[in-house]
């Protein structure tokens, strides 16, 4: 396994949507690898989630996983999760408004409204499709991941930019 350069903001890969990923590929060596990299460079960098593009490579790719993470510190755990080729199928008219980071927008957080729960199905690492819902943090992580693979990153999402901060004031300022 291989920590992945992480794409920043400015890299034309981040503002590009991503390819689907054809089904009969899943199972191969390479994207097997793949998927395990990204694994490795989101645990490295303590990312909750990433997604393809954010390691230059602009597919429709992204793992995610919350456990103990000193960034989003009392966040309930969600088990790792592989996500290819996902689609939204619909989401709750109801929002929720939370700070959120990035690995490509490293230092900054900002708050994002997200809707609070989601319907998705995607392919999971076996080539299976999965149809599932996804509730809080996991939906508002989904989400983000979504973006990225449309050519999108959190601060296309803020409604107001005057909570951008960087990350040593928003824990000196706003962390509770």
């Amino acid at each position: 396994m291989a920590i992945l350069k992480v794409a920043r903001l400015g890299h034309p890969v981040l503002r590009m949507p991503s390819q689907a990923v054809p089904k009969e590929t899943i199972a191969s060596a390479g994207m097997q690898r793949f998927l395990d990299d990204m694994i490795e460079t989101m645990r490295e960098y303590e990312g909750v989630g990433l997604a393809a593009p954010q390691v230059h490579v602009p597919q429709q790719v992204a793992v995610i996983e919350v456990a103990e993470n000193r960034r989003y510190p009392g966040e309930g755990p969600v088990p790792l999760t592989v996500l290819i080729n996902p689609k939204i199928l619909s989401a709750s008219k109801k929002s929720t408004v939370d700070w959120e980071g990035c690995l490509s927008v490293n230092e900054f957080r900002g708050q994002v409204p997200r809707a609070e729960s989601l319907e998705v199905e995607a392919y999971n690492r076996k080539g299976e499709k999965v149809k599932f819902s996804a509730h809080g943090f996991f939906a508002r992580v989904i989400q983000h991941e979504c973006d990225h693979l449309a050519g999108k990153v959190f601060l296309d999402r803020m409604p107001d930019l005057s909570t951008l901060t960087h990350l040593h004031e928003f824990v000196r300022y706003w962390q509770a």
